[in-house]
């Protein structure tokens, strides 16, 4: 093996190495971006003084429900289904034939008459299957509006990240609400969201435990065994 070579396979095993090291944030399929500054508000209004302040003004009776771009929104996550399958499958075939070979007389071969024979053929099948699948997922994530759709519904995403002394976990929700579903607490349930996205992920040394190394990764991609 030439020098080269030698170089180019230690910085990969260094590189890798260090890539093990460093805490990874796991992949997502949320909504992106997942937060968003408000856009400003383009209003004509009285100057600023004393106490009154434009920026942070609101008016008395204002609806305090989402409805801007950067406004925040609670989302309830209580997602729960319960889905079960059962199938069984049964078929049979049996068949039999019997043949004789008469005694005639004046017929050449005489051998083979007076002579039986018999067939019997039999097939069967049997199946059966059964699946099931119970998800539970509950929580509470406040997310952001990222977009206003032209008809007034609010495209919302956000991420809650936790710290933990084994790693760190990721709580992250993305959708699309209906603001005649958000109630006057400023919250949404999950179940009337619409193409809602839910993920818990974790990066701590147990998640990484249960993934495979890239060394096998790399020869699953070509070995046809």
């Amino acid at each position: 093996m030439g020098d080269a070579m030698k170089r180019a396979l230690l910085l990969l095993i260094a590189a890798n190495v260090l890539a093990g090291c460093v805490t990874t944030t796991p992949s997502t399929s949320i909504h992106q971006p997942m937060t968003v500054r408000p856009e400003p508000k383009a209003v004509v209004a009285p100057a600023n003084g004393a106490i009154f302040n434009i920026a942070n003004s609101r008016p008395l009776f204002e609806d305090r429900r989402a409805r801007f771009v950067g406004d925040t929104l609670t989302i309830n996550i209580v997602e729960k289904t319960q889905a079960s399958k059962k199938s069984d499958t049964k078929a049979e075939r049996s068949q039999s034939m019997d043949l004789s070979v008469p005694t005639i007389v004046g017929l050449p071969l005489k051998g083979f008459q007076g002579m039986s024979a018999s067939a019997d053929s039999a097939n069967k099948f049997g199946g059966k299957g059964e699946n099931s699948s119970t998800n539970d997922f509950t929580g509470v994530i406040t997310v952001t509006v990222i977009e206003v759709y032209p008809n007034g519904n609010l495209l919302v995403s956000g991420e809650k990240q936790m710290g933990l002394k084994e790693g760190e976990e990721f709580i992250r929700f993305s959708g699309v609400v209906n603001p005649n579903n958000i109630t006057g607490a400023n919250t949404v349930q999950s179940t009337q969201v619409a193409d809602a996205r839910m993920e818990f992920k974790a990066n701590g040394f147990v998640d990484t435990a249960q993934v495979m190394g890239w060394l096998s990764r790399f020869f699953l991609t070509f070995l046809p065994f």
